[in-house]
Parts: C-alpha cells; sequence; structure tokens
C-alpha cells in the first residue's frame, strides 16, 4: 500500500454518493456536515482488498490483528486529505470485554470488531467543494487502478428513496427511571461518581425501505459532524453523531491525541430568544459542568496512559455546541503520544468512551450492565485507521442498528444520560427522549 494516486473530480455530494454503493456488503461512510468546527471532510469506501471480523468466540488479539491488517505504516501525500485510505470500520461495546474481564453478554450476530482495508476511497472536501478519487497499492499502476474503481462509483444508478415508516416503540419508561434512581443510590452509597444509563426504541422499516435512506434523511434534517455508516450483509450501522472519540493526527512533533466528550445536555427553545436562554443556562448549570468535567478528568486520565508525562491538558472546557434539536456542553482533552506509542495503543487505552460509560470507568460498565441488554454496536466506536498511522474516530451515540429478518430490516436505536448525585429521574428520562427526536422523527415517528 505505499503507492498512492489521487484524483481531483467536480463537487458530488457525499451521501449521494455513498447511497451508490450502500447495499454492498463492506460499504463503509464517514459523513462530516453541520456547522461545527472540524466538519470538512467526508470519506465513503467500498470493495475492501481483506476484511477482519472478531466474533466473541475469536482468541485473537484485536489490536495486534488491527495493526497487522492495517500494514506498514507510510508517508501520508503533502497534498492529500487526513485519510488516504487504509482501514475503517466498527468496534462494537462489548470489545472492552477483552480489555476488561467484565464478562460482558453479546447483542445477536455482532462481531466485537469488524474492519478492512480500503484501497479506494473518495474523499469529499467540503470547504473547498471538491471530491478526490483516493487509490493505493503495491506499485504506482495499481493505486492508480484503485483511485479510477473509486471514480466510478459516482457513475453508479442511485436507487430511489423510499418511506421508512418505522413508528419506533420505546421500552418502559418507568423502568428506565428505577434504573436512574438505583444508580443514584449507588452515587450516594460511594460506589462510583457517574454512570450514563441508555434507554431502547425498536421498530421495523416499511416493506422495500433500506437502513440507507434514514442516512439519507438525517443528513438532510439535522447533519453532525461525526455521522457514519457501515453494511455487514444483514446488518447496518447509521450513526450521526455529533461526538468525537479519540483522533491521532500529524501535528507538530510525534502524532497529537485528540478527544471531545460530550456531556451536559438541553433541548433546542422553541424561538431564538429561548434557545439562546436554554444554551445559557446550560453552559451556566452546575450540574451539567460537574458531569462534564468527571469525564475531562476521566479522560485525562485514559490519555496519560499513553502520552508523554506531564504533557496531558484540557484547552477547551464547556463550549456550549449546539445541533439540531440539542445544545451540548463539548470539552477537549489533548496530549502528544509517548515515544513508541501508536494510534492503536491510544484507542485501547481509552475504549470504551468515557463519556458513555462513567467514572470510574470499569464499575460504572458493571452497573450499567445490570440494567440495560447488551449494547452491541451501540456506544461503541466507528474508526479511521489511515495508512500513515493516523486515527479518527466517533461516539456511537444517535445510532440506529439494523438486523435483516425474514420479515424485513428490525431496527433498534438508544439514547443515554449520564446520571450524577443529583438527578431526577423523569428529568434523564426526558433528556432521553430530546437525543432520540431527530431519529425518531427520521424514522417515521415514535410512540
Amino acid at each position: 500500500m505505499r503507492a498512492y494516486a489521487q484524483v481531483a473530480l467536480p463537487w458530488s455530494d457525499p451521501v449521494a454518493a455513498l447511497g451508490r454503493v450502500a447495499d454492498q456488503p463492506w460499504a463503509i461512510g464517514f459523513l462530516s456536515g453541520g456547522s461545527q468546527p472540524g466538519a470538512r471532510w467526508s470519506y465513503v469506501a467500498a470493495e475492501p482488498a481483506k476484511t477482519l471480523s472478531l466474533r466473541p468466540i475469536d482468541e485473537a488479539e484485536p489490536f495486534a490483528a488491527l495493526a497487522e491488517l492495517a500494514g506498514p505504516v507510510v508517508e501520508p501525500d503533502p497534498n492529500g486529505p487526513p485519510f488516504q485510505g487504509g482501514v475503517a470500520g466498527l468496534a462494537c461495546y462489548e470489545l472492552a470485554d477483552r480489555l476488561e474481564a467484565l464478562r460482558l453478554p453479546r447483542l445477536g450476530r455482532w462481531p466485537d470488531l469488524a474492519a478492512a482495508r480500503y484501497p479506494a476511497v473518495l474523499a469529499f472536501d467540503h470547504a473547498e467543494r471538491r471530491v478526490l478519487a483516493l487509490g493505493r497499492g503495491a506499485e504506482p499502476a495499481e493505486a492508480e487502478a484503485a483511485a479510477a474503481r473509486a471514480a466510478a462509483w459516482l457513475d453508479l444508478p442511485a436507487p430511489a428513496p423510499k418511506r421508512l415508516d418505522a413508528r419506533l416503540e420505546a421500552d418502559d419508561p418507568a423502568a428506565y427511571e428505577a434504573a436512574v434512581a438505583d444508580v443514584v443510590r449507588r452515587i450516594g452509597e460511594g460506589e462510583i461518581f457517574q454512570a450514563n444509563i441508555a434507554r431502547r426504541w425498536r421498530g421495523r422499516l416499511a416493506a422495500k425501505a433500506r437502513p440507507f435512506d434514514l442516512l439519507a434523511a438525517l443528513a438532510a434534517d439535522s447533519p453532525a459532524p461525526f455521522a457514519a455508516y457501515l453494511r455487514l450483509r444483514d446488518r447496518v450501522v447509521i450513526s450521526n453523531s455529533p461526538e468525537r472519540f479519540v483522533q491521532a493526527g500529524r501535528e507538530g512533533e510525534g502524532l497529537l491525541a485528540r478527544t471531545e466528550p460530550i456531556k451536559g445536555t438541553a433541548p433546542r427553545g422553541a424561538d431564538p430568544a429561548a434557545d439562546a436562554a436554554q444554551a445559557a443556562a446550560l453552559a451556566a448549570s452546575e450540574k451539567d459542568r460537574a458531569e462534564n468535567l468527571m469525564i475531562v478528568d476521566l479522560m485525562r486520565n485514559d490519555l496519560s496512559r499513553v502520552c508523554r508525562a506531564g504533557g496531558v491538558a484540557a484547552p477547551e472546557l464547556f463550549t456550549v455546541a449546539t445541533f439540531a434539536n440539542v445544545h451540548h456542553l463539548v470539552s477537549t482533552v489533548t496530549g502528544r503520544l509517548a515515544e513508541g506509542r501508536s494510534a492503536l495503543d491510544l484507542l485501547a487505552a481509552c475504549f470504551p468512551p468515557g463519556s458513555i460509560t462513567g467514572a470510574p470507568k470499569v464499575q460504572a460498565m458493571k452497573v450499567i450492565a445490570g440494567h440495560e441488554a447488551p449494547r452491541g454496536p451501540f456506544f461503541g466506536s466507528m474508526f479511521l485507521l489511515g495508512a500513515d498511522g493516523t486515527l479518527d474516530s466517533n461516539v456511537l451515540i444517535r445510532t440506529a442498528a439494523f438486523t435483516l429478518e425474514r420479515d424485513g430490516w428490525h431496527v433498534e436505536a438508544r439514547a443515554g444520560a449520564g446520571i450524577v448525585a443529583d438527578s431526577i429521574p423523569a428529568l434523564e428520562r426526558q433528556e432521553t427522549e430530546a437525543k432520540i427526536s431527530a431519529l425518531a422523527a427520521a424514522l417515521g415517528g415514535a410512540r
């Protein structure tokens, strides 16, 4: 994969481009939308050269398997996009069971890890309105052929969208409030400081509808900077995530690690004045700031395991970020990877994301397992591991998981809330409903 080719193409919408290959096994997309900083590049890939799927019974060490799949690190093209081909995939939440002895049950047929090496990629530069067809190979001719394959995807027919008509049914709200109350009790007894407890919604798509139609609807109505898509034969993950998990980028000497945890949520207001008031109240909320700070401290600890001593910092705290249906508090933690440490070391040190587990992380995960069904892809991560050794990844929130059964596509979605000592169960339930609202509306309503 040392040879690299790059061909400039006229602008094309990345969502439409993904729709042309979305039904192929191992089709994958990372879509950056909205007005948040960093929402510049989107990527579409298909036709991988090699795939990796680790089931719970497989004994392979996942991060060693990822490193083998990726192959030797190569120098990036200085004129190329941040991701120039390489490995991309899905780390399900229960991958954590391979990092800590938690004995977590699994969700259906979902693997712990699913990844592939993609020599052909389309990169979409939203800032400059250009498309780049990228190719990698052992020789220049092989790289050029891969770039040509990527460019050809833009000429494939685009299936017409269908109505989804999947009205989601939520699990018992009273059971969720009881779970929140139990977590508050455990916090009061000193067992944990915080845990993220999620609710579940389920439904079924209308006949002939396809999961990709949900992603298209979300991209049109509530674009997010870390949206993602993956097709695994009879399973699909679609995420409209606003949250970056971990990034390892080439900034200065070595790799700079970054994480941007979200904690603290307020619904959008009905008019500009009410909306501004909601944002201001969130920024001033002691509860939400404390909730956010706990996860910042947790992520600082995680980064310190693989970063240079004394260099981990939080340059931005409690920034209000606004999305289609909610405001969030976002903080940033950075550090420079220590000598001999790689982006995969960073991913392993931080997985699963602190913002959807709690503090202390391991004990919070044990508490979560007592209240939730296995999470599978929910609250895991989708990631891009570049051929040059860089990494970017999201937190799989605002996510729907699809499974193909005899009667069609079944869909499940989840939304959680960070529970702290002064959490009020009914308000936490309402927070989950605000978070799920855009996804539920795109699917066709919720009850």
